[in-house]
């Protein structure tokens, strides 16, 4: 009788033994990856960035803090005014120690063939080793998806979708040239963090894509030397989210800082530390019980844009009317 009941508690204290174990090596590889672990030396990679989104949020904060590490950098956005004043600012924060051009590609106007053909001109004789696509386009509040209008479909998928595919088929051969490179796709926690992201369909699926064509494409070029990579943020606070800097909403400063110690290591990175401690934490929770809070919270989000929209509508209307 003592054999089995010997046998059984052996196997228990085993099988926590190696719980234990299993614990503190996943909290130590953390450890090792959030603090210690040495960053990749970007200008190896080639002494150009370029960067899509580049003139407000995520994608100038990165454009600032590549060229602070001595990069030079090529903007690509639709405003030529945004585009001047953002090459200005550069110049003047590296106090010109950086060569900063610019290219106008308008993602939701252009062709395909349109769009890769201005980026491959605007880099043709650069050494060109990053490329971080940062444009996108969202919800401007929360709603059904058959209630989002056509011009904002068409938006949506033409800029983060289409847009990052094709200016990723214009830099990628001159990677393959090169046989190195760093391509960083700005997804979203909405599609990675969390089980679903209803009311906000379509720009949650459009980032979904981007998780998948970077995994993909990560592991077709990664024995060239080309590090193809998607980073998670959660909240940030931008004009996108209209949302205050806080401890779990960094500035787009912060967290461009955060983002850069990743680039050339994993293909799916949650880089900024308190949005990476959430989505650990976040991931614990049941999908049902994540599920009917997002829904409720969204379709509150919902009314509230309804609101906020209708009052827009008649403060115009009543504009109108008094100058009639």
């Amino acid at each position: 009788m003592d054999l089995p009941h010997n046998f059984f508690l052996l196997a228990t204290a085993l099988l926590g033994f190696i719980s234990v174990c299993k614990f503190f090596f996943h909290f130590f590889n953390w450890i090792w990856i959030m603090f210690l672990r040495p960053h990749k030396k970007l200008i190896d990679y080639g002494s150009w960035a370029i960067i899509t989104g580049s003139t407000d949020g995520i994608g100038k904060a990165m454009a600032f803090e590549f060229a602070l590490k001595g990069l030079n950098i090529l903007l690509v956005g639709r405003s030529p005014l945004k585009l001047e004043a953002t090459s200005k600012e550069i110049i003047d924060k590296t106090f010109g120690n950086v060569e900063v051009k610019s290219v106008v590609v308008d993602l939701q106007n252009n062709s395909g063939e349109e769009i890769m053909n201005k980026v491959e001109e605007a880099i043709d004789g650069l050494d060109v080793g990053i490329l971080v696509n940062g444009a996108g386009v969202a919800y401007p509040y929360a709603r059904f998806f058959h209630e989002v209008d056509l011009d904002l479909m068409d938006t949506i998928i033409k800029v983060n979708v289409e847009g990052t595919t094709w200016i990723t088929k214009a830099v990628l051969p001159s990677m393959i040239k090169n046989k190195k490179g760093a391509i960083i796709n700005i997804g979203s926690g909405s599609t990675v963090v969390i089980p679903s992201y209803p009311l906000v369909t379509l720009y949650a699926a459009s980032k979904a894509y981007l998780a998948m064509f970077s995994a993909c494409t990560n592991l077709e070029y990664k024995q060239l030397g080309i590090d193809i990579q998607c980073q998670v943020p959660l909240f940030v606070s931008t004009k996108m989210t209209r949302m205050r800097a806080s401890l779990f909403v960094p500035t787009p400063d912060k967290y461009s800082k955060a983002c850069t110690k990743w680039i050339g290591y994993e293909k799916l990175v949650v880089p900024y530390l308190f949005h990476n401690l959430q989505s650990f934490l976040i991931r614990k929770i049941p999908d049902v019980f994540l599920d009917s809070y997002m829904l409720r919270n969204l379709l509150y989000m919902r009314k509230r844009g309804l609101i906020k929209d209708s009052q827009i509508k008649g403060s115009k209307a009543s504009s109108n009317f008094k100058t009639n």
